[in-house]
């Protein structure tokens, strides 16, 4: 099943692709005028020179890509990101470097995925009472390790 998305792109910038058929995540690249270096520990905001038209009723996720990570200890820093659907701003990926030594963002780079989700709206009642569970408030760590 697929969506239409729109998208516009800054001239030079790529759009969003998939690296295989079945591949949940679509590839967003960096679109810079000049090399971003992020220094160990340190996170910035990486422009893609694309902007979106999601939907109604759904969302863009932002999530790191795992060879970045395991590489290069460069990941996606509040992640998954949302992308709303009422948003028509550029894309920007927040990239945050957990390594000991710099990290450059060239150009091109693919820098982190987008995945299309539904979205379900919650209507909150106020109650005075919660339904017994298993778990009760049972919170961090209470199922085990």
């Amino acid at each position: 099943m697929s969506v239409e998305l729109k998208c516009m792109l800054k001239e030079g910038a790529s759009a969003p692709s998939y690296q295989s058929s079945e591949s949940a995540g679509c590839d967003v690249r960096a679109f810079l005028s000049e090399d971003l270096v992020i220094r160990s520990g340190e996170a910035k905001l990486v422009p893609t020179g694309l902007y979106l038209e999601i939907p109604e009723g759904y969302e863009i996720q932002v999530r790191p890509r795992s060879g970045l990570a395991l590489r290069n200890s460069v990941t996606v820093l509040n992640s998954p990101g949302t992308i709303d659907s009422d948003y028509r701003g550029e894309i920007g990926i927040i990239l945050i470097n957990h390594s000991d030594r710099d990290f450059c963002v060239h150009n091109g780079d693919r820098i982190a995925q987008l995945v299309l989700s539904r979205v379900e709206k919650a209507r909150f009642t106020v109650a005075d009472s919660l339904a017994e569970s298993g778990r009760g408030s049972g919170g961090f760590g209470s199922t085990g390790v």
